[in-house]
């Protein structure tokens, strides 16, 4: 329950938070708080809940949020080892249910790009890697340019998260060598 409690208020402070950073209401139409498909603030976001493979302990969400062009991603994580680092990626699938989340597929990758860092070509699956504090949390943003919440092609909606064990070496493809799959999550609208 407790869990429970604070990924809500998680949403919450996220939701309030990108709320601050929307453009003004009349750019929204109908007030821009609606989120119905007039093109509301809540029309382009969307979170993934994320849960552990089987054996292991990382959970937490992650939210996505369309600002100027560009996505906006926070991850919020807990269970990883202290002072670690892990490969973070859009996969093809919007599937979790296998006990080591391989029914997610492989990395969200529509244009056919090589597996590489966000400076170079690469997947619209591959994200920055993510560095756990000393007590294993995340809490990391960052903007991402290609994948949107918008319908498309370059639509991340019924696609999943993963995060993985190792750190992404940016090289090795297709995967950048990332190693298990620790939580999976689906991502939806929000």
């Amino acid at each position: 329950m407790t869990r429970t409690c604070l990924l809500a208020a998680f949403a919450a402070t996220t939701l309030l938070t990108l709320g601050c950073a929307a453009p003004p209401p009349h750019e929204h139409g109908m007030g821009g708080m609606d989120g119905g498909m007039d093109g509301g603030m809540f029309a382009h976001m969307a979170v993934a809940t994320l849960t552990p493979t089987q054996g292991n302990t990382v959970r937490g969400m992650v939210v996505f949020h369309e600002m100027g062009g560009h996505l906006m991603v926070h991850a919020h994580l807990s269970g990883l080892a202290p002072n670690t680092e892990h490969g973070f990626h859009l996969h093809d699938k919007g599937d979790c249910a296998s006990a080591d989340g391989t029914s997610a597929g492989g990395h969200f990758n529509p244009d056919g790009k090589p597996h590489g860092p966000q400076g170079a070509p690469h997947h619209s699956g591959d994200m920055p890697s993510l560095k756990a504090d000393a007590n294993g949390m995340v809490d990391q943003k960052f903007m991402l340019d290609g994948p949107t919440v918008s319908a498309g092609p370059a639509s991340i909606v019924a696609r999943s998260v993963i995060v993985h064990a190792s750190p992404d070496d940016y090289t090795t493809q297709p995967t950048g060598n990332s190693g298990a799959r620790l939580a999976c999550g689906v991502i939806a609208t929000h």
